[in-house]
Formats: C-alpha cells, structure tokens, sequence
C-alpha cells in the first residue's frame, strides 16, 4: 500500500506520509517508502524539499504491531548491518539521516503529534515548522529503549545537553512552544505547511549553486574548527564566483528582475 507520496511544482518536491487513517504510524512499508523518496528527491532536481503528514498529525511514531516480524530475531542481526548511507545507517536511522544529508534545504511541516520516529524523521530536516497545537516526543523510554533512529545523531545539534536529556529520560510529550523555545521547532504558524511552502519558493528562487554550497559549509562551520571553516568558505566562494549562476544573480538584480536559473 502507498505510504508516501512525491510531487514536484516549481522546483520544490513534496513528501508526504500518506497513511492518515494510522496517523502515520511507521511500519515497515513506510521505512521503505520513506527511504525511497529521500533517494528519489536526492537525484531530482528539486531545489528545496518539504515533508508534511497528511490528515490528523505528522507522524504518531512506530507502529508497533506493524513490526511485528522483528519479534523473535536477533535485535544485533537487525540493527547493527549498516545497509544504507554509504554503510553508515541501517534502514531504521535511514529515515531520519537521508533528509539530513540531502544537499537541498529539507522544510518539516509538523502538526498534530510528532512522535517517536516521527520527531527523528523531522530532526533530519534543516527547518522545523509546527502548528501551535502540535506535540512533540522522544518516545522509546516509554517501551524500555533509547532513541535509535538517528535521533542521537540530530537532537544534540539543536537542544543543550539537560534539555536532550530530560527529553530522552522522561519520554513526556512538550508542547509546540516549548519546543520552539528550546529550539527543536524553527517558526510557529497556525497553517505550518502554506509557511513552508512559502518559505521553500523563497529558498528555490536563489542561486540552486549557492544554496548547495551554503548547506555544506553550514554543515563543516556547526562542527569544525575555524581553519577548517575557513578553508571551506574560501573554497565555496571559489567555485561560485563569477559562474553562470551567480552571474544570473547579478543581473537580475541589476535587470530589477527575478533570476532564472538553467
């Protein structure tokens, strides 16, 4: 059955988690599915991607009797193969890390509930924005686990270390504000995917050269030291500088007039 759907308009792709009679619960179609369209997306030539959930919320997290075929298996067979990532992910953390390491802007749109593997599946995007009544949760606490789905990989890039932890200790859910607050959320808007969506035209109206070049340096300037950053920014702007693309900036800026990128 279809778990995901992927549309392109205007250079933006759309994901959409399709299975809202289960708000989104993850089974194992999903995982696939998911999986799938991050790789579909990762060749096209999007130039920025939002994922949303249709119907009542975002994700509701695992859907445990979905996964019903790992029962009795050995959790080190299932878990431990790195099967995805270039050998750095099995399929479980694959949801989450396919959207972090796209080379595109990758927009989360949440509402609703946002648990579980549906908050990790968000934490791989590089916005987060959430209706004011939605709800966020690490849940695997609650079934006796520890976040497995990337989550460990994500969640420390954006909270302090007390607020990672009371989240992952309790498994208690926190409220849209809150979660803006202590930076899981990006922006509130009380129609989260027409603020995505918006925000996505904006991103892909840009030099596509530019904002591919602004996320891998972002990504060495969170973790580097700074001759490393430094280094990097240097070597971007070279290989921007004076090319088709940023040549199209240029005058179209100059030409009052909006930039066509070929």
């Amino acid at each position: 059955m279809s778990r995901v759907s992927v549309t392109y308009e205007d250079h933006i792709a759309h994901v959409r988690l399709t299975r809202a009679d289960k708000m989104n619960a993850v089974d194992q179609d999903m995982i696939t599915a998911i999986i799938a369209a991050g790789n579909e997306v990762a060749a096209s030539d999007a130039r920025a991607v939002i994922v949303s959930g249709e119907g009542k919320a975002f994700c509701a997290g695992i859907d445990i009797s979905g996964l019903s075929g790992m029962i009795g298996k050995d959790p080190a067979e299932l878990l431990m193969p790195r099967t995805h990532g270039d050998g750095t992910t099995n399929q479980w953390q694959e949801v989450a890390m396919v959207w972090s390491r796209m080379d595109i802007p990758v927009i989360a749109a949440v509402h609703g509930v946002c648990f579980g593997a549906g908050m990790q599946l968000a934490l791989g995007a590089d916005i987060r924005i959430a209706s004011p009544d939605a709800q966020f949760a690490v849940m695997e606490m609650k079934w006796g686990l520890v976040p497995d789905m990337g989550g460990m990989a994500l969640l420390p890039r954006l909270v302090r270390s007390d607020v990672l932890r009371l989240l992952t200790y309790t498994a208690e859910p926190v409220d849209a504000q809150q979660a803006e607050r202590w930076g899981l959320v990006t922006d509130l808007s009380d129609d989260p995917l027409a603020a995505a969506e918006k925000l996505a035209k904006t991103i892909a109206g840009k030099s596509p050269s530019a904002i591919r070049a602004a996320k891998r340096l972002i990504a060495v300037a969170e973790t580097a030291d700074d001759k490393t950053v430094l280094d990097a920014e240097s070597r971007e702007q070279v290989e921007l500088m004076g090319k088709p693309h940023q040549m199209e900036v240029v005058a179209a800026a100059f030409g009052k007039r909006p930039a066509v990128f070929k």
